[in-house]
């Protein structure tokens, strides 16, 4: 086997070689330059996709009406209001998909408004994005609202991803990191008008926030992406036990944790959430089509036949796992070559990773969007240790460090 490169023997492989090597200096001259362009680049193309391609998606209907439930307080007025709203913002082809599908879920709910009315509970429990909904719709038509906050979302989500990788000094590294956002799916989170992308950016804010030791606003946003995902109770109670457990002082963590568990539960009431068993049974088990007092027994067997058919799906096909695995594998890896992440950025990839598992755990459904906002910190936390890696390796990649304006 060899161990090196041959000495080139004739001009053609001389010339490759020289041009390869003037390509490797300039790159690494101008890399965080490149890298940040390349990363906004994608990130406008996405917003500007999500845009002017959404994804009509049925869920639209119930997130309009519990944005307007207070206008609306009879279930028939409500559920004209819905399927009209979304009637006049997608086109004809899409409508359609969204109130017939055979006779089947989707055929019934466009008919009966007391059934559709009976699901808002697990809608209504989203209470941030409804505000933010409602309070939009005064001033623009309901679905352009939506557009609008995916579009803002997307914005908001690569501009908090870029401010990481420039604290950590790892610009270079921007197309890298979108590359993980398109396997995890980043554009189809973008496209469907739902909470999970502005849940994900304003997590993405908090954890950014707790790394660079801003307890205040560590609180406030990961309060705000509870709210407008309140399964991310999750995900903050492991991160909570991590840091009591390993003695790592973050109040502002600690604190958001504190406020969600009790907003949690009085969100939970105000909503009239129908609970987890029923919300699990009716996600992953089998779709129920009045969910008013709906309390099936709860059966282990019927949960384990659940979690295998998710985790199939999970594997077969999202890409959640996948994303999850290499950045489990990569901080392996720059371990034993001696780049470990200090103190404070282990605990939170290990909470990530563990939010993951447990989240699945607790509730399984394979849909990616829900496990996406722990999929892109991980590899972020895992950018300065890979940035040092590449600077030991080659003292030319040293100024792939450098950022226009810093102090050396």
């Amino acid at each position: 086997m060899l161990t090196k490169s041959p000495v080139p023997n004739n001009p053609l492989d001389r010339l490759t070689e020289a041009g390869l090597a003037w390509g490797e200096g300039t790159y690494a001259r101008f890399a965080a330059r490149i890298g940040a362009v390349a990363f906004s680049l994608y990130i406008l193309l996405t917003a500007m996709m999500a845009w002017i391609m959404p994804d009509a998606n049925w869920d639209m209907l119930p997130y309009l009406a519990i944005a307007e439930e207070g206008n609306y307080p009879d279930p028939q007025a409500l559920h004209d209001y819905a399927y009209s709203t979304v009637k006049a913002g997608v086109s004809a082809a899409d409508y359609k998909m969204l109130i017939d599908d055979g006779g089947g879920y989707r055929s019934h709910m466009a008919e009966n408004a007391a059934d559709f009315h009976s699901l808002l509970g697990m809608y209504r429990i989203k209470f941030l994005y409804a505000e933010i909904l409602s309070t939009m719709s005064s001033v623009m038509s309901p679905v352009e609202a939506m557009r609008v906050l995916q579009v803002f979302s997307v914005l908001l989500f690569g501009t908090v991803a870029l401010l990481w990788l420039r604290s950590e000094r790892a610009l270079a590294l921007a197309p890298v990191v979108g590359a993980v956002l398109i396997m995890a799916e980043f554009g189809d989170a973008a496209r469907a008008s739902t909470p999970d992308l502005l849940c994900s950016a304003l997590f993405l804010g908090g954890l950014l926030a707790y790394v660079r030791g801003r307890e205040a606003a560590t609180a406030i946003l990961l309060f705000l992406a509870f709210m407008a995902r309140p399964d991310n109770i999750v995900f903050l109670a492991i991160f909570a036990v991590l840091l009591v457990v390993f003695q790592q002082r973050a109040w502002g963590a600690l604190a958001g944790f504190a406020v969600s568990f009790v907003a949690y539960f009085a969100i939970s009431h105000w909503a009239h959430h129908p609970g987890w068993w029923p919300h699990l049974w009716f996600s992953s088990i089998e779709q129920h089509y009045n969910m008013d007092g709906f309390e099936p027994p709860f059966s282990l067997a019927a949960y384990l036949k659940a979690f295998a058919a998710s985790l199939l799906r999970a594997v077969d096909m999202n890409s959640w796992v996948g994303v999850s695995v290499l950045a489990l594998a990569g901080w392996y890896g720059l371990g034993r070559a001696g780049f470990r992440l200090d103190r404070r950025a282990g605990i939170l990839f290990a909470a990530l990773v563990l939010g993951v598992l447990a989240k699945f755990a607790v509730f399984p459904i394979h849909d990616t969007r829900i496990y996406f906002p722990n999929l892109l910190p991980p590899y972020l936390l895992l950018a300065g240790p890979l940035m040092a890696l590449w600077a030991s390796a080659s003292p030319r990649s040293a100024a792939l460090h450098a950022i226009p304006g810093d102090k050396p």
